[in-house]
């Protein structure tokens, strides 16, 4: 009787309030004030877990919600080292101001993805850009503050995902 009770447990499908996952990162951050609010929009907007591509953080004393408890930080030296440790069937989608890419309303979030920024002064280089499997673009003719870009796009991710988001405690 107990490998039937097993089997049969075994074939239960777990039900979740949303599938998949994202993540948010820069690459080659600039101002490590915009990594800090990124943290604290991409935990609010219930990222997984964001990243820095090129340049460290260091903490800052601002969050109030202390998301550098609550969500990773991982930091990777070089593109092709981040690239390599993304999780499985993760899809990669570039935020950008390039010609082609997909106006961001018009775009349905992959389930798992990670988003990469760009410094507001360069943006994200071709090589990168070339290895995204999707560019985006934010509204408008001119660059965003990276941190606000983020949060848009975390922002558009939950407003047509939806999503677990933290609750106030």
């Amino acid at each position: 009787m107990r490998g039937a009770e097993v089997w049969s447990m075994a074939k239960l499908k777990q039900q979740y309030e949303a599938e998949g996952f994202y993540g948010i990162g820069v690459h080659y951050a600039e101002n490590e004030t915009n990594i800090g609010t990124l943290w604290r929009s991409a935990y609010v907007l219930g990222a997984a877990f964001i990243f820095t591509i090129g340049r460290k953080y260091k903490k800052e004393s601002s969050d109030v919600t202390k998301a550098w408890s609550k969500i990773p930080l991982y930091h990777y030296e070089t593109f092709d080292e981040f690239r390599a440790q993304l999780p499985f069937a993760t899809v990669m989608v570039g935020v950008e101001m390039a010609e082609g890419a997909i106006p961001i309303q018009e775009f349905d979030h992959p389930p798992r993805a990670v988003y990469v920024l760009g410094c507001e002064s360069r943006g994200l280089p071709e090589s990168v850009l070339s290895a995204c499997q999707f560019v985006v673009s934010l509204p408008g003719s001119f660059s965003l503050n990276v941190a606000v870009a983020g949060s848009l796009v975390a922002y558009d991710r939950v407003a047509g995902k939806g999503g677990r988001l933290p609750k106030r405690r």
